[in-house]
């Protein structure tokens, strides 16, 4: 043991600068790895497990996400650790309701052409049923992205989605390409938040959007004392219950507790040249969303 130990320390100095894994101070490099495994671990019972730790009120917090996005039918959409596609399938449910919205109305204003005509027009508009929107969905995890190209075929989805296996500190992809950047539930799973917020910065036009959904810090004191006993004393119990992983849930709620809080976060976001940045609390501050725009 003591032996171990001392191997340890040494490939620690070696390793490179020192950061967390939940509560125990690890070396950058071992913390991509634990990572890496505790969502190899978890990926085919995320969804359930999601759903029974917060109650089923994440999916509310999804769908606020994506409305507070707001997003037009053309938008290129980069969701950055978005593996099981909750916020992808959410965005392209919403660019649908808005296209068919604005082939109606479309329509209303075309009572003077013949019913052929109509009908024609709707057929050649419905055919791009999405307005030329796409999704990216970018994950470093293999297991993540299988469970949710599983879900999108099962769901239905495959127009305007396409899967690409990315980690978020050195994005694949061009500068200056997308218009909308999300990171939902992601972020803290990142061992350099700075170069991941420098990366979305880096492959959002000008005029694009930076918008982060991640458990925060609570105001409330005595939500806070609820909160943390829910956290620490039934999380890891239903970790073990639902997916047999005690550890890799007890990492989750430790990792929340790390997190910095939300003006924190905030600063962090300008200091990669966001403007406009705030953030909207959402239950008190269990979860926020920071929004920022690159100008």
């Amino acid at each position: 043991g003591a032996l171990r130990d001392l191997c340890g320390s040494v490939r620690g100095v070696a390793a490179g600068p020192e950061t967390h894994f939940g509560f125990q101070t690890v070396t950058e490099e071992e913390r991509r790895e634990k990572i890496y495994q505790v969502f190899e671990s978890v990926a085919k019972k995320y969804d359930v497990m999601n759903d029974s730790m917060t109650l089923g009120i994440h999916r509310i917090w999804k769908d606020i996400f994506v409305h507070k996005m707001n997003p037009c039918p053309g938008t290129l959409l980069l969701d950055v650790a978005g593996g099981t596609g909750d916020i992808a399938f959410r965005f392209l449910n919403y660019v649908r309701s808005v296209w068919e919205g604005q082939l109606r109305q479309k329509l209303r204003q075309q009572q003077n052409l013949s019913w052929q005509e109509i009908s024609q027009s709707y057929q050649e508009d419905k055919l791009k049923s999405l307005g030329d929107s796409q999704v990216v969905v970018c994950d470093i995890n293999r297991e993540m992205l299988k469970v949710g190209k599983q879900k999108a075929q099962h769901l239905g989805y495959s127009e305007g989605l396409s899967w690409v296996l990315g980690n978020a500190e050195e994005l694949p992809f061009d500068d200056d390409k997308f218009d909308v950047c999300t990171i939902a539930f992601g972020i803290r799973n990142v061992t350099r938040i700075d170069l991941a917020l420098q990366e979305a910065y880096r492959v959002l036009k000008p005029g694009g959007r930076f918008l982060c959904l991640e458990f925060s810090h609570v105001s409330n004191p005595l939500l806070s004392r609820l909160y943390d006993l829910y956290s620490f004393q039934v999380i890891p119990v239903l970790g073990e219950v639902i997916a047999g992983d005690w550890r890799s849930y007890q990492y989750l709620v430790e990792s929340i507790r790390r997190f910095p809080p939300q003006e924190e976060l905030k600063a962090m976001i300008e200091d990669a040249g966001f403007f406009k940045v705030d953030y909207q609390n959402l239950n008190s501050g269990i979860v926020a969303i920071h929004s920022g725009f690159k100008l």
